[in-house]
């Protein structure tokens, strides 16, 4: 039996209909909703991780059997695997990595799913390769909110090595967005420039703050002293 036939097999095995039902509200997977057309085996994150860890040599063929499932824990397990494959490889398999991503993005269809591999895969491969993230502007510019989401999010792998550029430049790109999960992105990158260098993200913000949407202010200065926090929310600084 094939890697991919054995993992949603073991899935599958493990599967809660109860949680199920909890993670389809979660992630909005009613209609009209952002995760619609969406379903799950209710399967913990922490589980699907150590399913994964049992197969260590999945060729891309199996991965994207995983990614083209119907079930996301399914497609998330095909995701772990890239982030794995990603981490272990060697130059040459990490730009294989990174092009296979960018290829099935169709497949990273929720922000959990962006959020646990974009840093790690587009992020981390784009670290020494500034021409070439020109892909996050690209990206930023699409009408697809996921894509959208995975271009700010990617920055965080840059974030950590304390290079704010991209970020700063995509959030600027993204102030008169309407979606609140982008809210929710922006102001938590923001944030985490902010961890870094509090005076690169205050300058940011002093400039734009009367016109970033509140819930992407609110994430963004999350961690700032209680008494500033109320100044921006305020309109006072």
């Amino acid at each position: 039996m094939n890697a991919s036939k054995k993992i949603i097999q073991e899935l599958q095995a493990v599967a809660s209909q109860e949680k199920a039902r909890v993670l389809q509200g979660f992630f909005k997977c009613g209609k009209g909703k952002y995760g619609e057309g969406d379903f799950f085996l209710g399967v913990a994150v922490p589980v699907v991780r150590e399913i994964v860890g049992k197969y260590s040599a999945i060729d891309f063929l199996e991965v994207q059997k995983l990614l083209a499932n119907k079930f996301h824990e399914v497609r998330q397990a095909g995701l772990f695997v890239l982030v794995k494959k990603f981490a272990i490889g060697d130059e040459k398999e990490k730009q294989k990595v990174y092009q296979f991503y960018l290829r099935n993005l169709q497949y990273v269809n929720n922000w959990d799913l962006v959020d646990l591999t974009a840093p790690k895969i587009l992020g981390a491969y784009l670290l020494d390769k500034k021409v070439e993230r020109k892909i996050l502007y690209k990206l930023a510019h699409s009408k697809n909110l996921w894509e959208k989401r995975i271009a700010i999010i990617s920055t965080l792998a840059f974030i950590r090595k304390n290079d704010f550029l991209d970020t700063l430049a995509i959030a600027e790109m993204f102030l008169n967005e309407e979606h609140d999960l982008m809210h929710k992105a922006v102001g938590w990158m923001l944030r985490e420039v902010g961890k870094r260098d509090l005076a690169i993200e205050e300058e940011f913000l002093q400039k734009y703050y009367q016109k970033i949407p509140r819930t992407m202010l609110r994430y963004a200065i999350e961690k700032f002293e209680e008494k500033k926090r109320k100044k921006y929310l305020q309109n006072q600084i």
